[in-house]
């Protein structure tokens, strides 16, 4: 896992970044191009996609509260693995560490052994990053020497050295399942500062739509509060809520985000060449992708904290010896050899196994467990407070080893995200459970995407979706990036008058997906009409 990734890899289709070793990976692995998280923030996504239940299920949309004790006592995936007899290994952030995995990640329910997590972390929110002044500060911006951080290491290569230590420790007697949960392109930029050199800032061009969109309700914004509290952010004194950021400075963050990819990049490589090492790559499944997205300055946001593409579009790619990739039985050459993006940059692969209809997070959990010759949790009941095992996403088994046969308007993925208010304030992006006024709920299909923000009692857990509080839809062929908000040129109050018959019982997911077949179906006509 990495932490906050958004699809900025060069197997992803982006032509500025190099991810040689993440490419490598993708070019044996089937690759799943539209993948998206349950909601864009670090605690709630992951909570999520281990115990493969949305957030309205885990109750969980900040980090303060354990899913166990505040809505059910949950099999986790790596609780399932470790029940099958499995040895389970957690390293770096998997669980979001803290109040929301009952501060021991989950441990012993999901872990045969406590967690590993790198002790140079408690540095991360220090004053590490040297200014032009030559004093050290706590900046978003933090390319740093190595040899001079404490103990002359950083937090992932710690967790890349302590997961091979555990795979070289392992018993052939007992299969393992490792989770290693690398912290970056998280932030603070806190990177080794030879990276920054694989993007001149020359090099660099701001997002192709730096500008908040006209038709964006307000209680959609982020206004990417993380950034504001990093030392070099806020001495640009940008105006609240909208900024915007200095161009210069914009260029200075995607750069140092790119390098952060890069350098997360290598610890992959590190990893995998390891497994290679060991002879233990053909038959090992080694599954990759990320908590969630990032804006890097598009719609004038920065962060995650949104339901847009950026924010919630993840990578997610499945290496399954004998299915996606066979095994060179003349031994010929390594499976994964470590590829220096210095030296060795270029390298140039291709995702020849990809999917491109929609897939979720919560889907991991039932796919993997399938793919590894176990049983696939059942489907979950409409009501699932009391099962501890089941899943609400999908086993996505079937789509491995055949051709995809083009799009399935059926597929969608389904995000959301909390707001205190209609409109941004200090706490708009990451409002404790008792301030949530407002829930964006969004889904994704192959051509739309639709968002309704409806008003939502936390003491319930439940939005009232007869309290509309704004709305968006995205024609993705003619708006790919989703600027042009549609939602107001159509008579919403018709639509829900027309869909007003649907049982009271229908869950939210499938009313707004009935709903959206509505809007759309009024578009498509008149787009017929000569």
């Amino acid at each position: 896992m990495a932490d906050d990734l958004r699809t900025t890899l060069g197997c992803y289709g982006d032509p500025l970044v190099k991810t040689p070793n993440i490419d490598q990976l993708a070019s044996k692995s089937q690759v799943f191009l539209n993948a998206y998280a349950q909601q864009a923030v670090c605690g709630p996504s992951r909570t999520s996609m281990l115990t493969s239940r949305r957030p309205d299920t885990t109750r969980l949309y900040d980090f303060y509260s354990y899913w166990r004790v505040n809505a059910g006592n949950y099999t986790t995936l790596p609780q399932y693995f470790k029940s099958q007899g499995y040895n389970t290994m957690s390293v770096g952030k998997v669980f979001h560490p803290g109040i929301a995995s009952n501060f021991t990640d989950d441990y012993p329910y999901s872990w045969s052994v406590p967690a590993y997590h790198p002790p140079s972390l408690r540095y991360e929110k220090e004053k590490m990053c040297k200014g032009e002044d030559g004093a050290l500060h706590a900046n978003l911006l933090c390319a740093v020497n190595v040899t001079e951080q404490p103990g002359g290491t950083l937090p992932d290569l710690e967790s890349t050295a302590e997961a091979i230590r555990l795979l070289r420790g392992r018993s052939d007697d007992v299969p393992f399942f490792l989770a290693v949960g690398f912290h970056k392109p998280h932030i603070p930029f806190r990177i080794p500062q030879e990276y920054l050199s694989l993007y001149p800032l020359a090099q660099m061009s701001l997002a192709p739509d730096p500008d908040v969109p006209e038709g964006l309700p307000t209680v959609a914004y982020n206004p990417w509060m993380d950034l504001r509290l990093r030392e070099d952010v806020r001495a640009l004194n940008t105006s609240f809520p909208y900024g915007p950021i200095p161009k210069d400075f914009q260029l200075r963050i995607r750069q140092h985000y790119f390098a952060a990819v890069s350098y997360m990049d290598a610890q992959v490589g590190r990893l995998l060449s390891a497994l290679d090492d060991m002879g233990l790559a053909d038959d090992t499944m080694v599954v990759f992708s990320s908590d969630h997205g990032w804006s890097l300055g598009e719609h004038g946001e920065w962060a995650k904290y949104s339901n847009f593409d950026v924010a919630t579009r993840v990578p997610l790619m499945f290496y399954v010896p004998g299915v996606t990739s066979f095994p060179d039985w003349l031994g010929a050459g390594y499976i994964f050899p470590f590829i220096d993006v210095f030296s060795q940059s270029k390298h140039t692969f291709k995702a020849e196994k990809v999917v491109r209809n929609m897939v979720e997070l919560v889907d991991v959990f039932p796919t993997v467990t399938y793919m590894a010759g176990l049983e696939a949790p059942d489907p979950c009941p409409d009501v699932s407070f009391k099962e501890e095992l089941c899943t609400e996403g999908d086993n996505l088994a079937y789509t491995f080893g055949r051709q995809e046969r083009g799009k399935d308007d059926e597929d969608i993925a389904f995000s959301q995200y909390p707001r205190p208010a209609d409109v941004p304030q200090v706490n708009s992006d990451l409002p404790f459970l008792k301030d949530i006024k407002v829930m964006g709920y969004s889904l994704r299909s192959w051509d739309y995407r639709y968002t309704l923000w409806l008003g939502f009692d936390p003491n319930t857990f439940k939005a009232n979706v007869t309290d509309v509080h704004a709305g968006e839809l995205y024609m993705l062929a003619d708006d790919p990036l989703q600027d042009n908000n549609l939602y107001n040129r159509w008579d919403y109050s018709r639509m829900l008058r027309k869909t007003s018959g649907l049982r009271h019982s229908l869950g939210l997911q499938e009313r707004m997906r009935l709903q959206l077949l509505y809007l759309t179906a009024g578009m498509k006509a008149r787009h017929r009409k000569p």
